[in-house]
């Protein structure tokens, strides 16, 4: 069985706004993946937080994320790749 190493990564889009990429490390292969990305707005809202955790543990046993994404050698990239697909999609 594969295992993962579940990595944060936050970015501020502006005083009131952010994005955290939910990604993931194959130890085997030591590449990246990103999972999701999820969009917090101030002010919080609990409710949108406990939604996104559990959609962020639901997609992991669907489908292993490098599986769903593809892999990448850096972080950076994997969250490029990502911006990119949604950016276009």
């Amino acid at each position: 069985m594969t295992m993962f190493k579940a990595i944060d990564v936050w970015k501020r889009i502006s005083d009131s706004e952010a994005v955290r990429y939910r990604c993931f490390q194959n130890l085997q292969s030591g590449k990246y993946s990103v999972q999701s990305a999820d969009f917090y707005r101030l002010p919080e809202s609990p409710a949108q937080s406990a939604q996104l955790e559990r959609q962020y543990v639901e997609l992991f046993p669907e489908e292993a994320p490098d599986e769903r994404t593809g892999t990448y050698e850096t972080l950076k990239e994997a969250i490029n790749a990502h911006d990119a697909e949604f950016r276009s999609g």
